[in-house]
């Protein structure tokens, strides 16, 4: 591929169209890169593995990492490069099809080499999406312990949205007058499904209840309301004497596991993970072309890689379209392909240009509407 280009570059030094050999390679040469970004997952942590595990291993990459010819850059910005070029493709593509004339053959080529490398790159994503999605199942479903009615967790359909430990504020009768323990609690959200938990180690889980997504309802409350209306907790929690959460909000289960009306006012130590939480479980994830136009714009100045399940990973120069901004966190629409997810503010720069905002939500229906359309 690069062969070709250098040579079209060579016959004229001003490149007349590329389109020909993006779509050849594109639809002929590029699979290999939909079976690298598949693997991807299992890349990254067999080298986390091999870190953790061979002092020798990671003495010679250390050792080689410091060489001149590496300019500093870690090992794991080698293994993502072919995953980032492949992406930026469409990019180029949408690119020329902006400079080019709309009523000449260049442009109708370009079109067609910009269809083919947006249906190259979604099979690269959903590769990677699926088999990820696939081990992680497995992995939790083998953490998992019911002491209830056992739910079938794996599922093609099913994947992980979000995970993590909370306080839930549980108040229960005395002999003399109520009150309120404070109870360790670990979820695991799926995009049709909450599992509750309580962690016994690192990697066991006990399940203590469960409700779909869709019978669940979320919202924010104060420290007050803990003692405003009785909550009723799901059985078998262990009590924990941690100080109290300051940033609360409440859950109802309209119905559980066995069929009854559950609430549960829970509580977080950061205000953004109240928001990750309430965002998550809201599903409200879906926007309409007005609030995308209205929508704050900003760009990546620093690659940002996702470390939890609800985070985007991004490159530099990647567009994205900020619905929330909460305590150094953005949640945002990336443009080049719909995906959704919370990353750090200090990893991008807020666009201020009209003209420029407005390019983007053009080239964004492009990029988006090409693809979906394949």
């Amino acid at each position: 591929f690069f062969k070709e280009l250098e040579d079209r570059h060579q016959q004229n030094i001003v490149i007349d169209d590329i389109s020909d050999i993006v779509i050849r390679h594109a639809q002929s040469n590029f699979e290999p890169y939909v079976t690298y970004c598949s693997n991807e997952v299992y890349q990254q942590r067999t080298l986390q593995r091999l870190l953790n595990k061979s002092p020798s291993f990671k003495e010679v990459l250390t050792r080689i990492e410091a060489h001149p010819d590496c300019r500093n850059l870690p090992m794991i910005s080698f293994l993502i490069l072919p995953m980032q070029r492949v992406t930026r493709l469409p990019l180029l593509m949408d690119t020329i099809c902006q400079k080019t004339p709309k009523d000449s053959a260049p442009f109708e080529a370009c079109k067609k080499a910009l269809h083919v490398v947006s249906k190259l790159v979604r099979k690269c994503n959903e590769g990677a999406r699926k088999m990820e999605r696939t081990e992680m199942m497995y992995t939790i479903n083998s953490q998992l312990e019911f002491k209830i009615k056992p739910f079938p967790l794996v599922s093609s359909s099913r994947w992980m949205v979000k995970r993590g430990e909370l306080t839930a504020f549980v108040e229960e009768n005395g002999i003399f007058s109520k009150r309120t323990s404070r109870q360790q609690v670990y979820f695991f959200l799926f995009n049709d499904v909450l599992i509750v938990t309580r962690k016994k180690s690192e990697e066991s889980y006990t399940v203590i209840d469960y409700a779909l997504r869709d019978h669940i309802y979320v919202g924010l409350c104060q420290a007050e309301d803990l003692n405003l209306s009785p909550v009723r907790g799901t059985a078998g929690m262990l009590t924990s004497r941690q100080s109290m959460t300051s940033h609360l909000f409440q859950i109802t289960f309209r119905s559980n596991h066995s069929g009854d009306k559950v609430t549960m006012i829970l509580g977080v130590e950061l205000l953004n993970e109240r928001a990750r939480w309430i965002s998550a479980l809201g599903q409200n994830n879906s926007s309409n072309k007005n609030d995308r136009m209205n929508a704050m714009q900003v760009e990546v100045t620093r690659t940002y890689t996702a470390r939890q399940p609800d985070e985007l990973s991004l490159q530099v120069a990647d567009v994205v379209l900020v619905s929330q901004t909460v305590d150094g966190w953005y949640e945002g629409e990336r443009l080049r392909d719909g995906e959704r997810g919370w990353f750090l503010a200090e990893c991008a720069e807020l666009i201020t240009c009209q003209a420029t905002i407005e390019k983007n939500m053009e080239r964004m229906d492009r990029l988006q509407g090409l693809e979906t359309n394949v």
